[in-house]
């Protein structure tokens, strides 16, 4: 198989006003992969590639021209390795970008998978496409106080049960009056609160922090000091009365021993896992046999994709027996969003298997 590729870049809108312990987003950015064989251009695969700014290691100044370098390796890689299949793929993507690219990764991975599946947005062959939902959290941004307490009366009307909450980034004695007035107001649904810090609490106050908020039944909150830190992180997740789970740590740790330390360092229960920025599909499919093997408890979480890089995530989630809410709620952000089968309904989301994808937007 002689493969072609093809790139693309799409700006996405945030239909509010989007914010977190980082800074405000108004727009998100996304590169678009194309792959086909020669042979065969009416079918196609589909990859999103989108490093967050700020965040992600892959986020530079010549992404553009990194990507394309490496699809034109990719396109001779496919004719030097003559046959193409599910499974020597990875083969491929391994020998034309490194793992300091985890968007990337993602993005062809998707692309390439969707291709050998018949190009019909198929990532891996499993009941999400034809009925299966997955729970789901509802994600409270961070606005002033009256904003997000609409923003959370608005979720649970809408039949979530579990939210996600960021803190760190507004006044701590605001951010507990609200959870206080989640407790207060709700106590007969039994709402699951989470909470993520996105490394925003000071490692000298973050057990303080942590004791407060445990007043208000959390289930856990996500990445609450800066990574980087895990010995302190251990010593903070042995004397919290809220669990603990990683996000931010696990970017950039790539291999195999280096993510077997940092486990069996930090001592978290929870993992969260972003393919976007944590290595790709492959590697989180990597990351929870790990987890697994020291009886860690994770989930899953799209990072602000649009709808094409959601689908992957959620066809990849849907690969494991899931009970818990993942983070995959992120489909209804965008104004301009590229429209799809995915819908969210009673705080799970689905896959209309009769839905149409709309990629008209794309200018290949």
């Amino acid at each position: 198989m002689a493969l072609r590729t093809a790139l693309t870049k799409q700006v996405f809108h945030f239909n509010f006003q989007a914010r977190t312990s980082r800074g405000a987003m108004r727009e998100r950015t996304s590169w678009f992969v194309k792959v086909w064989d020669e042979k065969d251009p009416e079918v196609f695969g589909l990859g999103e590639c989108a490093p967050l700014p700020g965040l992600s290691v892959d986020y530079v100044p010549d992404y553009e021209e990194r990507l394309t370098e490496i699809l034109q390796h990719l396109e001779q890689k496919s004719i030097d390795n003559g046959q193409f299949t599910i499974d020597n793929y990875r083969i491929c993507i391994d020998e034309v970008v490194s793992p300091q690219y985890p968007s990337i990764i993602f993005g062809l991975e998707t692309a390439l998978l969707d291709l050998l599946n018949g190009g019909k947005h198929i990532i891996f062959k499993n009941d999400f496409q034809t009925g299966k939902r997955l729970p789901i959290n509802g994600l409270i941004w961070m606005a002033d106080m009256d904003l997000m307490l609409q923003q959370i009366a608005i979720k649970l009307s809408a039949g979530y049960r579990c939210i996600k909450m960021q803190v760190g980034g507004l006044n701590f004695e605001k951010e507990c009056d609200i959870l206080a007035y989640i407790r207060k107001k709700y106590f007969r649904d039994g709402i699951i609160i989470r909470l993520d810090a996105n490394g925003a609490f000071k490692p000298e106050d973050c057990l303080y922090k942590l004791k407060e908020l445990s007043k208000f039944n959390i289930h856990s909150i996500e990445q609450p000091i800066k990574p980087g830190q895990v010995e302190m992180l251990r010593s903070i997740s042995e004397q919290s009365p809220i669990p603990i789970a990683l996000d931010e740590e696990l970017i950039g740790v790539y291999e195999a021993a280096q993510r077997e330390k940092l486990l069996s360092s930090s001592k978290v229960p929870y993992l969260i896992l972003k393919p976007s920025l944590h290595g790709g599909l492959q590697s989180c499919r990597e990351w929870i046999r790990l987890a697994e093997s020291k009886k860690m408890n994770w989930w899953i979480t799209s990072a602000l994709e649009s709808n094409v890089g959601l689908n992957a995530i959620c066809q990849l989630t849907a690969e494991y027996p899931i009970s818990i809410p993942q983070g995959l709620g992120t489909g209804q952000l965008y104004d301009d969003n590229i429209e799809s089968p995915l819908f969210v309904k009673s705080g799970e989301i689905g896959y209309n298997p009769n839905g149409q994808w709309d990629l008209s937007s794309l200018l290949f």
